[in-house]
């Protein structure tokens, strides 16, 4: 839209006085969500010693979460479009706060169960609700560049952050409290929001809601997650595991179908047809399989492997979080507004495959100054590096009823890349660690070698994953360089316009919905 068009609308796009007060509470939100991601991990064990679950049970305690999370994203996404995203976040933050007290005061499995949906679904108002906060309260290139570096840091640092938190308030406090801290955060969060957030008029998506595509698009991403979920313990051919995939795929085709058919879409396939951020979806859900493995991995080789207790392990990450805050903040955001932003994921991605290759080099006495703090520091750079752009052009050129549906994609992405890395790289390591044990144990005689030779094997079994993680990440980079042919802000390459349209010369304008 023109600048005249603009002034003869009414509407002004002048940025919101309030926006960087604004992000503190956007990025307070988004820190809860991750940290949630793997803080109770730490906590699980004593948790379920507490509260009797079963060792068969006690996956759904993060499967309740990470099914109605990634089931409902692009829901809602779209209630945040409909609604406004103000509302929807303070809604989101919350409900989290109530299905996180009620989480942290369970008395059994059912409780804890239904606590973890809970969060979920609040989760899934939330994310897409504070990702379009920043795309459409962010319109400068360069405050966008700060904006999304503060968030992409955040986003991908948090969850080591979570392991040092989670390790402190099992160990010191009670697991209660790895589900009590997140009533503070949303707290703070929520009245911070409602007092400073100013959302920019125009924006709203007030079209019906698509019923059956809310239906296909949960069904569908409910059973492919459920379906890597269950692969991971189950195995790949266990029949209901192929059953779910199969579903998932019928119900996600349908839903494409009817995407494509319906007056007001769910999922607007100009979202996603986009050459640019399609490109960045894909990559981003690749580069989030690899990482989720690797966090898992090297969680269990410093404690198990190592020794190291819960704290000791969540300090051993600090280097890939100081990697992510530089790579984001310092590198990606000072650049962004400087190089393609291709030029950016790219190498970020390979530079965190280097990092990668550092960790395939782990063995039972491995030095740590060595090999684990040059690694992490280089995953932890590429990382920040490559997701800062990613978050920020994966809403870029969106009109602005879209930006709520586009943040959603975002999340999914990571969502189901998450579930697809913990399973994939899972029964990779556990494949390698059988067959090791397998051709070695015949040879050790007493208890201690025999304990010797399944700890080689569990390691054998983690640097043989890594390995299929850097690969990932080489793709992921690949993707990244080929698909992302987007300008700088203010340069003179092609980009899509979120409709298909090629726009010479500039990243195109957000445009006024009416």
């Amino acid at each position: 839209m023109s600048q005249a068009a603009v002034k003869a609308s009414g509407v002004t796009d002048a940025p919101d006085a309030g926006r960087w007060k604004a992000l503190v509470f956007i990025a307070l939100a988004q820190l809860m969500v991750v940290l949630d991601a793997t803080i109770v991990n730490i906590a699980l064990p004593s948790a379920q010693q507490d509260l009797g679950i079963s060792d068969g049970n006690r996956q759904w305690v993060v499967t309740a979460y990470a099914l109605a999370f990634g089931g409902l994203l692009l829901f809602g996404g779209r209630i945040a479009d409909l609604w406004g995203r103000k509302r929807t976040f303070v809604l989101g933050l919350t409900g989290f706060a109530v299905a996180s007290a009620l989480g942290g005061a369970a008395t059994n499995e059912a409780m804890m169960f239904g606590s973890r949906a809970l969060q979920g679904v609040f989760g899934a108002l939330l994310a897409p609700a504070a990702l379009s906060l920043l795309a459409v309260m962010f319109t400068d290139a360069k405050e966008r560049a700060k904006a999304f570096g503060i968030y992409g840091a955040i986003a991908g640092g948090g969850g080591a952050v979570g392991l040092i938190l989670g390790g402190f308030l099992t160990e010191y406090l009670n697991w209660r409290w790895t589900f009590f801290v997140n009533i503070p955060f949303a707290i703070v969060a929520a009245a911070g929001a409602y007092l400073v957030i100013r959302e920019p008029k125009g924006g709203r998506n007030r079209s019906p809601l698509d019923i059956p595509g809310v239906i296909l698009s949960t069904l569908g991403l409910v059973a492919l997650v459920y379906g890597f979920t269950r692969a991971e313990s189950e195995g790949w051919s266990d029949a209901v595991t192929v059953g779910m995939f199969v579903g998932a795929a019928v119900l996600l085709l349908a839903f494409v179908l009817v995407e494509s058919r319906v007056r007001a879409p769910l999922l607007p396939l100009r979202v996603i047809t986009e050459r640019n951020r399609g490109g960045i979806y894909l990559s981003l859900g690749l580069a989030i399989i690899a990482m989720f493995g690797l966090f898992l991995f090297l969680t269990y080789y410093l404690q198990i492997v190592q020794g190291y207790s819960p704290v000791k392990t969540g300090f051993a990450f600090l280097p890939m979080i100081a990697g992510m805050i530089t790579g984001s903040t310092q590198i990606g955001a000072r650049l962004m507004t400087r190089v393609a932003p291709r030029l950016l994921m790219g190498p970020g991605f390979l530079v965190a495959a280097v990092g990668m290759l550092f960790l395939t080099q782990l063995e039972l006495n491995t030095s740590y100054a060595g090999v684990l703090l040059p690694g992490m520091l280089l995953l932890g750079l590429g990382m920040g590096t490559a997701f800062m752009p990613a978050m920020s052009m994966a809403t870029m050129g969106v009109e602005p009823r879209d930006a709520g549906v586009a943040s959603a994609m975002v999340n999914t992405s990571q969502q189901v890349g998450g579930a697809i890395g913990t399973a994939l790289l899972n029964t990779i390591a556990a494949s390698a660690t059988t067959s090791y044990i397998a051709d070695h144990i015949a040879g050790a005689g007493s208890r201690s070698q025999q304990r010797l030779v399944q700890l080689k094997g569990q390691v054998q079994g983690y640097t043989s994953a890594i390995w299929v993680a850097v690969g990932i990440l080489v793709v992921a980079a690949t993707i990244a360089l080929t698909f992302v042919n987007a300008g700088r802000p203010g340069g003179s390459t092609v980009t899509g316009s979120g409709t298909g349209d090629a726009v010479e010369g500039e990243l195109p304008v957000p445009v006024v919905a009416h």
